[in-house]
């Protein structure tokens, strides 16, 4: 049973069950009585249910990356975006500060406006997936809240996807910007020319940046790139063209153990951008060379084919790469 006492600052409001005791001063009688109940009804809650209502966003997100992102291989990377997340102020305060049990749709509606006004809906939307897998598992293992705060809140909708594709033109000029000419068995000396070559690589493979900077030689058998371990985790062999194992000769010999190219993703993004900016080529990702890869190699594999070759496990998201214009299928009809 609570007790309320007049004292010379307010109202105070004590209260002491299940071995928890608290106080609080309050103006009104009326407050403190309030509060006491409802404080209470919390503690009874927890003890019955194992909530640990006085958790914070930020311990959450502490144990998340020690329990959950170790074991992916973007952990860096997702350990960054958690701590900007944190840092975004809702009602005056930094997300990461707010008490879990705290956390509401309206709290996690707020924070999305505030999103909203730097990034593209894709990028809130994923970030709302990490929170959603974070409020999960302290629902499901942890027992920290009752109910995820994610489940209603509303997504804003994804942009159209890229359909970019690198025309002939365009691509002679990046080539020509990175300091190379394959058809002239240019000597492949400096890094911004074995970017080049890994663009003319990832046209031929469909292969990611980080994909290509990975390959070793033991990778390498034939005509077959192995790819030990992909961006969703799993191996994928990738079959090369002829014109793939010619550009691989190009390039200088690696120590022994090293990588093909030579590369991280960080150089190959850094590079490109500034090769593309020389070429002129506007609104072009090195991502890009994937929307033309797969363009390309649909006429050539069966789609099965080639959703083993790309490592698409849902062929809705395949279709996403698949940018061919209506005028190029056209010229294939009778």
């Amino acid at each position: 049973m609570a007790s309320i006492a007049k004292r010379p600052s307010g109202w105070r409001a004590q209260i002491a069950i299940q071995g928890v005791r608290e106080s609080r001063v309050f103006a009104t009688k009326t407050e403190a009585t309030a509060w006491a109940a409802q404080r209470e009804t919390q503690i009874r809650t927890e003890k019955s249910t194992g909530i640990q209502r006085g958790r914070t966003v930020q311990a959450a997100f502490e144990r998340y990356q020690k329990e959950v992102s170790a074991h992916k291989r973007g952990a860096d990377k997702e350990a960054i975006r958690l701590a900007a997340i944190g840092r975004m102020v809702v009602d005056g305060k930094p997300l990461k500060e707010w008490k879990l049990a705290d956390i509401t749709s309206e709290v996690l509606g707020k924070w999305r406006d505030q999103r909203l006004l730097t990034v593209k809906g894709s990028s809130v939307n994923r970030d709302l997936n990490l929170l959603s897998h974070v409020f999960a598992s302290a629902v499901r293992e942890w027992k920290w809240i009752a109910t995820s705060p994610t489940t209603d809140v509303r997504r804003p909708a994804d942009p159209p996807p890229r359909d970019r594709l690198y025309t002939a033109d365009e691509i002679d000029r990046l080539c020509a910007a990175m300091g190379i000419d394959v058809d002239q068995a240019t000597s492949i000396e400096t890094t911004t020319q074995r970017v080049g070559i890994a663009f003319l690589f990832a046209i031929e493979t469909a292969m990611r940046a980080g994909e290509i900077c990975g390959l070793t030689a033991a990778n390498v058998n034939g005509r077959v790139a192995t790819l030990p371990r992909t961006k969703n985790g799993t191996k994928r062999d990738v079959p090369l063209s002829s014109r793939a194992v010619t550009l691989l000769k190009l390039l200088p010999e690696p120590e022994e153990g090293g990588a093909l190219f030579g590369l991280t993703t960080a150089s190959v993004d850094a590079l490109f951008r500034k090769s593309r900016n020389r070429a002129m080529v506007e609104e072009a990702t090195f991502h890009d060379t994937r929307h033309l890869a797969i363009t390309r190699l649909a006429k050539k594999l069966h789609v099965l084919d080639l959703a083993r070759m790309t490592g698409h496990k849902d062929l809705k998201k395949l279709q996403i790469y698949y940018n061919e214009s209506a005028e190029d299928m056209a010229t294939r009809l009778d």
